[in-house]
């Protein structure tokens, strides 16, 4: 029986979308592009996904989002006779400043995770520097116990010793809510768990980017698993369980 094809971007070795190193402003044929790109099995969702850009306050953003991208980089003199070379040049919070200014916006939410209360801290005193009004909320707000979402407390990460301490449960929801009803003008997403980022974005009526991610282990870089799945201390992950057993 023979597969049916879906959109598979990441096991793509043409990749004609971004034709880098082809000379001349007109895109590769679309005939080059394998069997699996979504330009050839979803040509109608992506007219109407481009025909959105088409309002000018999307069209506007996109523009500025553009602009600022390649404001992160810079070209340089390599030393190889009258060779430039490109190079990166900013940090991702200089770049949130940046487009937060391009977009004339002035109200600034940080969504964070209690964790991360010093970093927190640091991102709220850099956007007041910078000119912003800030507000923020932390993910434990409301102190609503754990027990009210059904989590016993051997679940807890209290674990055995659950019952002798108050966990109150993380309140990504409040904190989305929260920052729609002060009307900030963008959110920022500092940290939070797994799943609990997935419920703020949900509820999340602005615009808004992410300026960390929660990995306990690499320090907020989870990236660093996928850099280090060759090696032996994580290639079990890219191991399949079913074949084990």
């Amino acid at each position: 029986m023979e597969k049916e094809l879906k959109p598979m971007c990441a096991k793509c070795v043409t990749r004609i979308c971004n034709p880098h190193n082809k000379i001349g402003t007109e895109p590769p044929s679309i005939e080059e592009a394998p069997a699996v790109c979504p330009m050839k099995l979803n040509p109608d969702v992506i007219n109407k996904a481009v025909a959105e850009y088409e309002r000018k306050d999307i069209k506007e953003f996109a523009r500025l989002a553009s602009i600022q991208e390649a404001q992160c980089y810079e070209w340089v003199p390599t030393g190889v006779q009258d060779r430039l070379g490109i190079r990166t040049k900013i940090p991702r919070v200089e770049e949130t400043i940046q487009f937060a200014h391009k977009m004339g916006y002035h109200k600034i939410g940080i969504a964070f995770c209690i964790g991360l209360g010093n970093e927190a801290r640091i991102l709220d005193k850099m956007l007041e520097n910078h000119g912003f009004q800030v507000v923020s909320v932390n993910c434990k707000v409301g102190r609503v116990d754990k027990e009210k979402i059904g989590v016993k407390r051997k679940e807890m990460i209290g674990g055995p010793k659950g019952t002798l301490y108050y966990e109150s449960m993380c309140n990504p929801i409040a904190q989305a809510e929260i920052l729609n009803s002060e009307g900030v003008d963008l959110a920022i997403l500092l940290g939070l768990c797994v799943g609990h980022d997935s419920q703020f974005i949900r509820y999340c009526k602005v615009p808004m980017t992410v300026l960390a991610v929660k990995d306990r282990v690499f320090g907020h870089n989870p990236v660093a698993a996928l850099y280090l799945s060759a090696t032996p201390y994580y290639g079990r992950l890219m191991t399949n369980p079913a074949e084990k057993s």
